[in-house]
């Protein structure tokens, strides 16, 4: 699991700061001021979620647990629902890939509550 999510929040932040600099050079001339702010909402979740799946991962390694491994499937799964659907929606017009975008959100909080509960758990 901690390799896992250490390789996967690498890569969220790669491909992260790639997308960023992808919308504000190359998007720029080709989507509407609309759709390239909403693009962006997809580049800044992702980049928040790999820092977070960072801290889970650099945590399990002292306290590992099921609450942990769950926050950071969770947050995989947002960026990939979340901010992947923002992206496919920005650069396909599909307005439908747009209903998929809560559930993406929905399993962002759940990672932040599952966070949270490890870290209640905590004694010390």
């Amino acid at each position: 699991m901690i390799r896992s999510y250490l390789v996967l929040a690498a890569l969220f932040g790669l491909t992260g700061v790639a997308l960023g600099a992808f919308a504000s050079h190359g998007l720029r001339s080709q989507l509407s001021a609309a759709h390239l702010a909403v693009f962006q909402i997809g580049v800044q979740y992702q980049l928040i979620h790999a820092l977070a799946l960072l801290g889970v991962a650099l945590l399990a390694l002292q306290r590992p647990g099921r609450l942990l491994s769950a926050a950071g499937g969770l947050f995989v799964v947002g960026i990939l629902l979340f901010s992947g659907s923002l992206y496919l929606l920005t650069l396909t017009g599909v307005g439908k890939l747009g209903m998929i975008t809560p559930i993406g959100g929905t399993a962002f909080l759940a990672g932040w509550l599952c966070l949270a509960l490890a870290g209640w758990r905590i004694r010390g």
